[in-house]
């Protein structure tokens, strides 16, 4: 009678670590890999304004500003503003580490990974000035013909002021 009552106790435990397990892996964000022609297509199709942030999981300046962004972008998610989150990790570390680290920091907006290993030819398709820093960030508005690049960590006051640019333009 107790091993059977081992058994079924056991036989639980094994049921709920699957469940928790499943539940964190639903969870997860699916990140697409994309090549720069991709990008390029997504930026000229895209009919709301949209912010494209290049990032990495081992850029400091990067990760301390996508809160922000993601807190500036949901305030006006009325206006259709869209983040996307483009990272420029090595292989080595797509998709597992970049997902698990954008889980661990609860990052919401859509990540792509940039598929690219020659930044002499993907950064002139997103800026002409890029030089390859992150963080990096492209607001646009197709709508209004509003393209502007900055290359350098954003304050928080400083990206919520050209967010209203790429509105009111």
């Amino acid at each position: 009678m107790n091993n059977k009552y081992s058994i079924f106790r056991l036989s639980r435990l094994v049921i709920v670590i699957v469940f928790f397990l499943s539940c964190k892996q639903s969870g997860s964000q699916s990140i697409p890999k994309w090549k720069i022609g991709d990008l390029e297509e997504y930026i000229a199709k895209s009919d709301t304004p949209v912010i494209v942030n290049f990032w990495a999981t081992y850029c400091v300046p990067c990760i301390k500003e996508i809160p922000y962004f993601q807190e500036v972008v949901a305030k006006y998610k009325d206006n259709g503003v869209k983040l996307l989150l483009v990272s420029l990790d090595f292989e080595e570390s797509y998709p597992e580490k970049v997902s698990s680290f954008a889980d661990k920091r609860k990052f919401t907006s859509p990540i792509v990974w940039l598929d690219e290993t020659n930044a002499d030819y993907f950064c002139p398709k997103v800026d002409s000035r890029w030089s390859g820093v992150m963080p990096a960030t492209l607001f646009i508005n197709n709508k209004k013909g509003y393209r502007s690049f900055f290359e350098e960590e954003m304050p928080k006051e400083k990206f919520e002021a050209e967010l209203r640019k790429i509105l009111s333009n």
